[in-house]
């Protein structure tokens, strides 16, 4: 049986080869970002080995690590949880993606040409499917692979490095909200695309931010548990 958190199928399976503490962790950080794992789960290395069909020592490095990088909350005497963002850690990041993605979209306009138009367009209907049969993981998947597509097209490795950086912890905070922007969200990627096609710099830049701003605000005006 799985965890209280951890549903049925959540658990991805470990792909050969790669180091086993690579896997692991790519695995838990997974769950996480999917919230599988919940903000605020205990961790219990057994049950998490158990599930994963590994022994105990890779999950305790890939708890160690996701520590490091602020996934995981280890604490004495008690163990392993997943991390509570706050309030000031969510805005402070969204912020930034605000400024990484506007950015991203002006070059997108400036340099993109019609098969990347196209990319976007196919990614578009995907989304709009996916919010159509209510399949939230969907959504947030296609969302995330919508914001990398035209980063992509912007075609600056800098900034696509800055961006891969907060990619996972923007699915971390789209996903609670995810069902709430719903529709509205992919109207505004679909805005988004015209202005990409008409190369128009200055509108795309305004899109992307007001976009990111919904997006920032759902998330701090979402209902608390």
């Amino acid at each position: 049986m799985l965890s209280p958190g951890l549903p049925q199928g959540a658990v991805p399976r470990l792909e050969r080869p790669g180091p086993l503490r690579d896997r692991v962790y790519e695995a838990l950080l997974e769950l996480i970002t999917t919230r599988a794992l919940q903000p605020g789960q205990h961790l219990v290395e057994s049950e998490l080995a158990g599930h994963l069909g590994v022994s105990r020592q890779p999950v305790r490095e890939a708890l160690q690590r996701l520590n490091t990088e602020g996934w995981v909350d280890l604490r004495p005497a008690q163990g392993a949880f997943v991390h509570e963002p706050t309030e000031d850690e969510a805005d402070q990041l969204l912020t930034v993606r605000t400024l990484l993605e506007a950015e991203a979209a002006r070059l997108a306009a400036a340099h993109a040409d019609r098969a990347g138009v196209e990319a976007l367009e196919e990614i578009l209907e995907q989304g709009l499917l996916a919010v159509a049969g209510d399949d939230v993981d969907a959504a947030v998947a296609l969302n995330a692979r919508f914001h990398t597509k035209v980063i992509e097209l912007a075609g600056n490795a800098v900034l696509a490095e800055l961006a891969a950086q907060v990619d996972r912890r923007v699915r971390w905070y789209y996903t609670p909200v995810a069902r709430q922007r719903g529709q509205q969200s992919w109207i505004e990627h679909r805005d988004l695309i015209a202005a990409i096609a008409a190369r128009d710099e200055q509108l795309a830049t305004r899109l992307m931010r007001e976009h990111t701003e919904h997006t920032r605000r759902s998330y701090l005006d979402r209902p608390k548990p």
